[in-house]
Parts: C-alpha cells; sequence; structure tokens
C-alpha cells in the first residue's frame, strides 16, 4: 500500500501477489464450501480485496466484468459475520447485517446463489429481494429474519415501506455494479435507504469503472476508502479475441450463420440496441434452425428467468438479448459473444464482451459494422485507446441466403436474382380471378326503378304558407314548465 495525495487514501494496484485461497485462514465452513466450488488461486481483485475488508476498512474497488468480485465481497464479509452466528428459530436473533445492493434482477439472483454457496456450512441465513414479482413470499422470508440480504434498490423501499425488515443493525453495505445504478437512475433510491442504515458501518463499493459520479458518490458515503484497482479503467479483458466485421445490415444474420459454422461455437450471446429488434432477430434465427431465446426488458421476471435457466442448461444455443444482461451475468463457459448491434454507449462494449473469457477462460467477441456505425466505432477507439481495424467477411455459397428468405410471409410471387418470373406456367393458365367470388348479388327494390311522382298538386302552396295562414295557437314548449293551478280564498272589503 502506498499513501496517497487524493481524495482517497490508498491505493493497490495489480502487482499485488496472487494468493491461494488456503492462506487467507477461512472459518472452517467457508473453507469447505470455497474447495467444494473448485476455488484454488485468487483473481486479482480477489486478492487485493479480501485482506482489506478483513480488516473492516471501506473498500472502494475497479475491476473488469467476470473477475470475481462477487468472491471479493462476500467471503470477507461472511467471515466477519460468524461471531452473530447462532441457530436460535427467533427472527430477532437474525436481523439484516450485511445488505448487498445490485442493479438488476439477474445480477441479484446471481448474487445470491453465490452467496448461499458460500455459507451451506454455516448457521448465517440469507435473502433476496427484486421487483417483478409478488412481494407475499419474500415478505415471508424477511420475516423469519435474514443476515445477509441481497436485494435491488426498488424492491428494498417497497419492503421497507411496508415495515417488513429492519436495517438499524446494517453492519456491512455493498453497492455491486454502482456505475450502472447510476446509469439507470437509482442515485435517489440509493440516497434514501442509505438514510436508513447507521453512520457506523463498513461500506464496499465495487464498479467496472471511476467515473466522476462514482468518486462524488464515494466521497460521500465512504470513509477513508482503500481504493483497489486491479486494469486500466475500461479495459476490456486479455483473455478475449476481439473481431470486427464490416458488414451491411442485410447481411448480418448471413454474417452470424458464417461465423458460427467457421469458429464450430455452440453457445453464444448476441447482443441488440432495442427491445423489438430483440425479439425479432430471435424469431428470425429460430426459423433459420438455430435454437434461440429472447431476453429484454418487457418480459416478465418468470420468462427472462426460464429464458437464462435454458441457457446454463443447454437447452438454447443462443441468448439474443439487450444490454438488461450485459452486466455482471456469470454464466460459466460462453465462448462468444456476437454485437449485432454496436451498442450506442462505448462503455457497454466492454461489459457486453465480458460476459466471455471470464475468470482467465479464453473468449471471443464479434462486433459487426455496419457503414452508419463509423461513428460507434470512432467512440470505442477512444475507450479503449487502440486503432480497430475492420476485417471483411467471406460468406460461403453453400449458405442459405438468408436476404432472400424475407420475412414470414412473403406472398405467392418468387423471382428469380435476374429480375424474371419464377411462377409455374400453370399459374398463367388459371387466367384472371373472377369477380363473381369477391362480389356478391345485392338485392334490387323496384321501388328505387319507377320514375319521379310529386306527392301534392303543382299549384299547391309550401307547407310554411299553409302553417301560417291557419289561425295561431300559442304552444308552450316541452321543456318549459306551466305554473300549476292552485285554489284561493280573496277577502273583499
Amino acid at each position: 500500500m502506498t499513501d496517497l495525495t487524493s481524495e482517497f487514501s490508498t491505493e493497490l494496484t495489480s502487482d499485488t501477489p496472487i494468493m491461494a485461497f488456503a492462506q487467507l485462514q477461512l472459518a472452517a465452513p467457508l473453507a469447505r464450501a470455497v474447495a467444494e466450488m473448485g476455488y484454488e488461486s485468487m483473481t486479482p481483485i480477489q486478492a487485493q480485496a479480501i485482506p482489506v475488508v478483513l480488516q473492516g476498512r471501506d473498500v472502494m474497488g475497479a475491476a473488469q466484468t467476470g473477475t470475481g468480485k462477487t468472491a471479493a465481497f462476500a467471503l470477507p464479509l461472511m467471515q466477519r459475520m460468524l461471531r452473530h452466528e447462532n441457530a436460535s428459530t427467533s427472527p430477532a436473533r437474525h436481523p439484516v447485517r450485511a445488505l448487498v445492493l445490485l442493479p438488476t434482477r439477474e445480477l441479484a439472483v446471481q448474487v445470491a446463489e453465490q452467496v448461499e454457496l458460500y455459507g451451506k456450512y454455516t448457521k448465517l441465513r440469507s435473502a433476496v429481494v427484486f421487483g417483478g414479482m409478488d412481494m407475499k413470499p419474500q415478505t415471508v422470508e424477511l420475516k423469519k429474519g435474514v443476515e445477509v440480504l441481497v436485494a435491488t434498490p426498488g424492491r428494498l423501499l417497497d419492503h421497507i415501506e411496508a415495515k417488513n425488515c429492519v436495517l438499524n443493525q446494517v453492519e456491512y453495505v455493498v453497492l455491486d455494479e454502482a456505475d450502472r445504478m447510476l446509469d439507470i437512475g437509482f442515485l435517489p433510491d440509493l440516497q434514501r435507504i442509505l438514510s436508513f442504515l447507521p453512520r457506523q458501518r463498513t461500506t464496499l463499493l465495487f464498479s467496472a469503472t471511476f467515473s466522476p459520479e462514482i468518486k462524488r458518490l464515494a466521497s460521500s458515503y465512504l470513509q477513508d476508502p482503500v481504493t483497489i484497482e486491479v486494469a486500466r479503467s475500461n479495459a476490456a479483458a486479455s483473455t478475449v479475441e476481439q473481431h470486427f466485421y464490416s458488414v451491411d445490415g442485410d447481411d448480418k444474420r448471413h454474417a452470424l450463420h458464417q461465423v458460427l459454422k467457421d469458429r464450430g461455437i455452440k453457445q453464444a450471446f448476441v447482443f441488440v440496441n432495442s427491445k423489438l429488434g430483440c425479439a425479432r432477430l430471435a424469431r428470425s434465427l429460430e426459423r433459420e434452425g438455430l435454437k434461440t431465446t429472447a431476453l429484454h426488458g418487457d418480459k416478465s421476471q418468470d420468462e427472462r428467468l426460464k429464458a437464462l435457466e435454458s441457457f446454463k442448461s443447454g437447452e438454447v444455443d443462443l441468448l439474443v438479448c439487450t444490454d438488461v444482461a450485459a452486466r455482471g451475468l456469470d454464466i460459466k463457459d460462453v465462448p462468444a459473444v456476437f454485437n449485432f448491434d454496436i451498442p450506442f454507449h462505448a462503455e457497454d462494449y466492454v461489459h457486453r464482451i465480458g460476459r466471455t473469457g471470464r475468470a482467465g477462460a479464453a473468449g471471443l467477441a464479434v462486433t459487426f459494422v455496419a457503414k452508419s456505425d463509423q461513428r460507434l466505432v470512432t467512440d470505442i477507439e477512444k475507450l479503449l485507446k487502440t486503432k480497430i481495424e475492420l476485417e471483411a467477411l467471406v460468406f460461403e455459397e453453400n449458405l442459405p441466403d438468408i436476404r432472400k428468405q424475407g420475412r414470414i410471409n412473403d406472398g405467392r410471387r418468387l423471382y428469380r436474382e435476374d429480375g424474371s418470373d419464377q411462377r409455374r406456367p400453370e399459374d398463367f393458365a388459371r387466367g384472371p380471378r373472377s369477380d363473381a367470388r369477391r362480389s356478391r348479388a345485392v338485392p334490387q327494390d323496384p321501388f328505387f326503378d319507377k320514375p319521379y311522382e310529386p306527392s301534392l298538386p303543382a299549384d299547391a302552396a309550401p307547407a310554411w304558407e299553409a302553417a301560417a295562414a291557419r289561425p295561431g295557437v300559442r304552444t308552450i314548449s316541452s321543456n318549459i314548465k306551466t305554473k300549476r293551478k292552485v285554489a284561493a280564498l280573496f277577502q273583499t272589503t
């Protein structure tokens, strides 16, 4: 560690040697769970953050996605909370002592599963709450008492207002993917939640980037934090092989088939920019013979969980998704990521390709670049501080020409590449379609076929003159109520 004169007191670099988990001297229940999960050597963020968190210091950590940030904060916090471990069935003996806040439901479920695996040999209880589902099952879990609560900000505020959970004994707070929470507007919710917590606490902030907003947030809520940065900010993982192919917009699906075949890729993420484009692309790839499912914000929570589960189990080859899945999802052994659409924000490119090549494994990131995407490519070059070379992709002739498959309903007419008509001769022999089938015979009324016959003689006076000639009778409108006649006695003098 070296003292800095900046606003953050301590900064750690990636020069810290990577240790084995056996060197941490974790408690026996945690060490047993870690060994069963196959953890041996720590990643750089784990090697630097775990010893600092065990000392009770606040941490501001920046690391690439997929570097094991969950274990970096979960293991030391659970180690420190073991002194509160008890087998009591009373909810009062199990107050919330560690609060983990995350931006998305999928990420919350994933972190909760990891925390449950770490603590399965301890008596510490954990629960997860997130929106999009009924609050009643979550309320039942909270009423039983939990030590570790994983939550999204919106749903946690719902439970706080409903008095389902009390946060006055929280000792540890983790803000994971903090930059994403700020991007989607969770800052007011975070401020409200942090106002319910005790002032004396340990706060851990983990983010993929150190933007000025993140530094302001850290200066407001962290006390003398240790800054840990294991890689250059906004850098892509070195284990990911990146390719940018110059492809016309209409050829992108064709290019996707080509790369999948050339590389022998069995599973991959396919990222698009819009929810509508996500659904359309998933349907198109499904019709073209690829097992595909879609994941976007308009899906219900059950549909999103089923899509992720089918992708994890291998039932689905391609997961077409928007940036809702670009942060934090940890699905092991995904060999490739396709950027079907280039993200509007260059930072999202780093998060997208972080879904592959996780925890030191090799990965492939393929981006399809149309002519209109040049500005977005320039933004990625500035972020990565490297020149991007566009590659040409040669299509094989035996692949189906997806461009000419068109939409689901192409109509009856088919044309060759030279523009000639491809209909069969018998189609022309049928002749034009008869109009008799289109229109039904309309019954005719003989009254309308008769010539005009005047109903009055030619010298008859107009009706309005005849009405004026009649003696006038004063009539009262039906809307005016007449006065009621009442009998009265009058006295004469």
